[in-house]
């Protein structure tokens, strides 16, 4: 979970779930992703309708409802179907507030996020997207989502003006055909025209400024290959927390092999029971210089040991981190991947958790942080995506929503990106047989101030692995 000078493993995470705050459901805001020109509006697949409730303009809230009619001869999953409404800030520092009022899919599927154009217009500089989970379902040829009824309003509710704004219509009290909003299926548009020069694309094709990318294919061949210093990785030897005290931290049970054309690293933790006979292993980068933006992996979680017997108080993970400064500091942050397999913390079987952290005093145990988990198996590999921006902290696994965090767990200040595996306690298996386990990655990936679907993540990946790139590090020191 942690790198040196996290609190106490067995107070931080015995009490996590008393101090953590519930998970978000609604997604606040989102960056915005770059985009080509406008162009006319593809058909065939899909249409939208919108009606407004709130007319005037100028509103406490503005009220976009909309259906989404399966036009195609094929069976639509909504997870591939995005909607932009585009709009006019009110001021430049303006933020906005997202909401469901309800919907026939259910609230709880229907995301909304916030970006900010790349060519703004006279009637639009921003835009809402709204997306769909997974357990929207899908349309049947000729079926409708039914009324998605939406809303967004000022952070300060402040009155929003609409009239200027580019998908607002002010007589468009029923449903009806409306293409000034636009949609994506799978990153392509199908429906609607964007604003001139805003027509949204997938991947982002064009990066914001001070933007850069650390991509690593983990293609070493061993734990001292000069290249891994030379790339900005440290492999940790020194000792201190988190694990059991007393444990080391051995930079020799980190390894590199081929496995299926793509070389991963293997992470190796063993125990025999004993303090002295207990090695943990972490990978960490030496820079803290990563904030706001998307961050990846491929990681194999293991259930069983590799030799010995099973049961430990195991935590394998992947998280960004930086130092406490002082006992409740508020520019402490951290956001976590952590996978428990036998259990620990209080709980008795396997459970992964993500969790954003505001700041904690080690003594007395004080944390403040959100969490959320999901108990079981995790065992083999899994893609991670957290994705950072200034409203909100998201999780993803196999590319699918796991945890939506709150503004107030932001980052304050950069952080580094960790690898570790260590023991929580030597009460979850008393034997002194010798056993040990393993954590596998396949790559790790970090896009600075862009925020990436897991789909855009997964065509990233694709396409450094096809140009042959295995290292990549364009992300500027702060």
């Amino acid at each position: 979970m942690t790198s040196n000078g996290t609190p106490p493993t067995g107070q931080r995470h015995g009490r996590l779930r008393a101090a953590a705050a519930a998970c978000a459901v609604t997604a606040l805001g989102a960056t915005a992703l770059a985009a080509l020109p406008s162009t006319a509006s593809a058909a065939g697949e899909l249409s939208v309708q919108y009606r407004t409730s709130a007319t005037g303009a100028t509103a406490d809230q503005s009220e976009p409802w909309f259906k989404v009619r399966n036009t195609g001869a094929a069976a639509l999953p909504l997870s591939e179907v995005k909607l932009r409404y585009y709009f006019k800030a009110d001021s430049a520092g303006a933020a906005y507030r997202f909401g469901c009022s309800w919907a026939v899919k259910g609230c709880a599927n229907i995301t909304g996020t916030f970006g900010t154009l790349a060519h703004p217009t006279a009637t639009a500089d921003r835009y809402l997207e709204i997306g769909f989970t997974a357990g929207a379902g899908s349309l049947a040829p000729g079926a409708d989502s039914g009324d998605l009824q939406l809303r967004f309003h000022q952070s300060t509710w402040q009155p929003l003006r609409q009239s200027d704004d580019y998908s607002f219509g002010a007589a468009q009290t029923a449903y009806g055909d409306w293409t000034k909003v636009t949609a994506t299926r799978a990153g392509t548009l199908v429906w609607g025209e964007a604003p001139a020069g805003n027509t949204p694309t997938d991947p982002p094709t064009t990066p914001p400024p001070g933007s850069g990318t650390l991509w690593d294919d983990f293609g070493y061949t061993s734990y001292n290959d000069p290249r891994i210093s030379a790339n900005g990785w440290s492999v940790r030897a020194n000792s201190g927390g988190p694990g059991v005290p007393g444990a080391t931290w051995d930079p020799s049970n980190v390894t590199f092999a081929d496995s299926g054309g793509s070389t991963v690293m293997t992470m190796e933790t063993s125990t025999d029971g004993t303090a002295a006979g207990t090695e943990q292993t972490e990978v960490l980068t030496k820079a803290v210089k990563f904030r706001n933006g998307t961050y990846a992996a491929r990681v194999r979680f293991s259930d069983a040991p590799a030799s010995g017997p099973d049961g430990d108080h195991l935590v394998q993970t992947f998280f960004t981190i930086n130092d406490l400064k002082a006992p409740m500091a508020d520019d402490y942050a951290e956001y976590d991947f952590e996978y428990l397999p036998n259990g620990g913390w209080g709980e008795p079987s396997s459970i992964l958790y993500t969790t954003s952290w505001e700041t904690y005093n080690p003594d007395p145990w004080q944390a403040v942080n959100q969490h959320t988990e999901d108990r079981r198996s995790y065992a083999g590999w899994h893609d991670l995506v957290l994705t950072i921006d200034d409203n909100a902290v998201k999780y993803y696994v196999d590319g699918q929503s796991f945890g939506t965090h709150d503004a107030a767990y932001l980052p304050e200040r950069p952080m580094s990106i960790n690898f570790n595996q260590w023991l929580i306690d030597l009460a979850g298996q008393t034997s002194t047989t010798p056993r040990a386990y393993r954590q596998q990655v396949d790559y790790v990936l970090h896009v600075k101030d862009q925020i990436l679907t897991p789909a855009q993540v997964s065509g990233k990946v694709a396409a450094y692995r096809s140009a042959g790139t295995t290292f990549e590090d364009t992300v500027p020191t702060p």
